[in-house]
């Protein structure tokens, strides 16, 4: 039987004619083939999605499922967002992508098998360099292999050394629906998570257990490699804009697009908090409970009944419509003038504060048309009246519902202080949350 764990690079002759006194480039990229004189030209994306992973280190485990296609852009999106990847292929994987591909990929060298440089100890030792061992796909065999300490592939010696380590470790499993069913790989995988192993997926439809997403993929990474600054808070978040029910058909509602809510959850989870959004919208991430809302009465009831669970934060950052009307139980025949009596909506944020005095609450304050010294005057008089802990406030009327960009003024009670920021709607996310942070110590 091969052994798994020979060394079968090419190293050069260094007694032929050709050989020189001076080490080339070429020659010392050969001995040391992770050790390069001048960055990939793949490393000209890294951190140009965010930061999230700046100054980690991730060995992608790749093994023999034919999800091992969807892996070179999966590692892309790691280094887009900060992360250094070094890919470890098992001899079956090399039959589905060529370690070139992954070599492009990362920037660096697939490891296809252990050498002199002992890499499993190089990368997920006692004092190794990866930050998590991520094995994306994971087969069946390879599960079962990890779970029962076999230990005879570059992948699974890699997966002994990190949990001899103490090394975090994902795993992304990818297989045939019956094989993801089979009792004992349900058992394995019981196993594994006991261990304290995080599984993401697999997604099930067609007849096959279908990898994850590489956004969720990449989410569950920032959430173990981030600094976690919210763990073990519960934070709950609304979203979005509310629908009034006109008739049966039509609605009224606003342009708020919900994408400063969802950022503020994706945000939230990747801090480590136990997040719930609450909107009429559907995010479909893993890890982040979703609560169907769709009229002000709605969102309101519903949040009531959340915070009975118990919160350290909620998140106001819903555009609640401030009237609503009584929907005609038949469709409103087109033609001619229409009169509408409107009546106010409830408060969500004043009963929330009544019930609650002690849970921290962020609000939103949009107005139009004023200038910054006015904003702020309104958002402090909002941030009074309603009793928050923080108000984040902009002219709308400048930018903010729909676009992708947006500046806010975040005014927190404690200080009296306000703090602008400006940018993509995740990095607004990120400086609310900081400020959360901040309050909740």
């Amino acid at each position: 039987m091969k052994s798994p764990l020979k060394d079968t690079r090419d190293y050069p002759d260094q007694n032929s004619p050709d050989s020189e006194e001076k080490e080339s480039p070429a020659r010392a990229e050969a001995a040391n083939p992770h050790l390069t004189p001048n960055p990939h030209p793949t490393l000209w994306i890294q951190g140009q999605k965010s930061s999230s992973l700046e100054g980690k280190t991730i060995a992608l485990g790749v093994t023999g499922s034919i999800a091992a296609v969807r892996v070179v852009e999966l590692a892309r999106e790691l280094i887009r967002n900060g992360a250094e990847v070094h890919a470890v292929m098992t001899e079956a994987a090399q039959h589905i992508l060529h370690p070139d591909a992954l070599h492009y990929a990362t920037g660096n060298p697939a490891v296809t098998g252990i050498g002199g440089r002992v890499e499993h100890v190089e990368f997920c030792g006692l004092k190794g360099r990866a930050d998590l061992f991520l094995i994306a796909p994971a087969t069946a065999n390879t599960i079962g292999k990890i779970a029962n300490g076999i230990d005879d592939t570059t992948v699974t010696s890699f997966a002994t050394t990190a949990l001899g380590s103490g090394v975090p470790v994902m795993i992304v499993p990818a297989m045939h629906e019956s094989m993801y069913r089979h009792p004992a790989v349900v058992e394995n995988i019981r196993k594994l998570k006991s261990w304290g192993i995080s599984f993401i997926g697999p997604k099930l439809e067609e007849g096959i257990a279908k990898i994850a997403s590489n956004e969720e993929i990449v989410l569950e990474a920032e959430r173990i490699l981030g600094k976690q600054a919210l763990k073990n808070r519960k934070v709950l978040i609304t979203s979005g804009s509310t629908a009034e029910s006109l008739d049966p058909i039509r609605i009224l509602t606003n342009r708020a697009s919900g994408k400063t809510g969802k950022e503020l959850a994706l945000e939230a989870y990747r801090q480590g908090a136990d997040v719930t959004l609450v909107h009429r919208d559907r995010l479909g991430t893993a890890g982040i409970r979703e609560v169907f809302a769709e009229s002000a009465k709605e969102m309101t009831e519903a949040v009531l009944n959340e915070l009975e669970n118990g919160y350290d934060v909620l998140i106001s950052a819903a555009a609640i419509a401030d009237y609503t009307l009584e929907p005609s139980p038949e469709k409103i025949k087109s033609g001619g003038e229409l009169e509408l009596k409107l009546r106010p909506t409830r408060k969500l944020i004043k009963e929330c504060r009544e019930q609650y005095p002690g849970l921290v609450i962020v609000g939103f304050k949009a107005e139009t048309g004023v200038g910054m010294e006015e904003l702020l005057r309104r958002a402090a008089a909002s941030l009074e009246g309603a009793n928050l802990d923080m108000v984040a406030a902009n002219d709308v009327g400048k930018g903010g519902m729909g676009t992708e960009e947006n500046e806010l003024y975040l005014l927190r009670r404690e200080t009296g202080k306000s703090r602008h920021v400006s940018g993509n709607k995740r990095k607004l996310a990120a400086s609310i949350l900081e400020e959360v942070a901040e309050i909740l110590k």
